[in-house]
């Protein structure tokens, strides 16, 4: 008879994994708390979560700059005709924890002009991600659209020690794609047919910032956020990129 070699069992052994590569150790972590429905205060403008009733006027209004619905191109709703379809949209869809959606207040004109908001809040393995940014023409470009990122990010890392903070997008949709890498995001891959949106495939590009990044990113933010970072006009002196790379040297 054929001599069988009896396999050792090594499902119970503490060591059964020892000679392959493993992933950092995290002693200590614990899952994070989810983000609270409190308000961001920043210089140019506060993030507060979503009131159908308190915002939804300012930001129909502010929407309608953009009367040719280019900027609802790649998110999977949108335009809207009229206040009360965009009221009634709010209602079935950004009240909920997740996504949780918030309203971007100008503070010089004290209105909403956009929104963002945390989604796929993953607390047991401290992963979130930013979406749903929508700018109305009126935030577009200011100091105040770059803050809502900083504010946002700062909540994420500081407030609540989370490890990882996502940025998905439309692979075609080129703006995004700048912005995230703008902001400091590190380009992780692209998804291809990840899902259909409005009838039409859709390959996700994926971004991502993590916690030992932080640091340096909130430093570059702080300095561009920095009053003496604008003249008379409001206008940058340096840019986010060039300070991110003074910074590095």
């Amino acid at each position: 008879m054929p001599k069988h070699t009896q396999m050792p069992d090594t499902t119970s052994s503490p060591n059964a994994s020892a000679d392959l590569p493993l992933g950092e150790p995290l002693p200590g972590w614990t899952p994070r708390p989810v983000p609270p429905r409190s308000a961001l205060e920043g210089r140019f403008c506060r993030v507060e979560p979503l009131d159908p009733e308190a915002h939804a006027d300012d930001l129909f209004t502010a929407y309608t700059a953009d009367p040719a619905g280019r900027s609802w191109t790649y998110l999977p709703y949108g335009p809207f005709a009229t206040l009360a379809e965009l009221k009634a949209w709010m209602q079935a869809t950004c009240l909920d924890d997740d996504p949780l959606f918030h309203a971007v207040i100008d503070r010089a004109s004290g209105r909403a002009l956009g929104v963002a908001s945390y989604l796929r809040i993953a607390p047991a393995i401290g992963s979130i991600e930013v979406g749903h940014i929508h700018y109305a023409p009126a935030l577009q470009a200011t100091p105040a659209a770059t803050e809502v990122m900083f504010l946002m990010m700062a909540r994420v890392f500081d407030e609540l020690g989370y490890r990882r903070y996502e940025w998905k997008c439309n692979a075609l949709n080129a703006a995004s794609r700048r912005a995230a890498e703008r902001l400091g995001f590190t380009f992780e891959g692209v998804f291809r047919q990840a899902t259909v949106v409005k009838g039409r495939n859709r390959d996700t590009a994926w971004y991502s910032l993590l916690d030992k990044e932080w640091p340096d990113a909130k430093a570059a933010f702080e300095t561009w956020l920095a009053p003496d970072n604008f003249d008379a006009e409001g206008r940058q002196v340096k840019s986010l990129a060039a300070i991110r790379a003074a910074l590095r040297r």
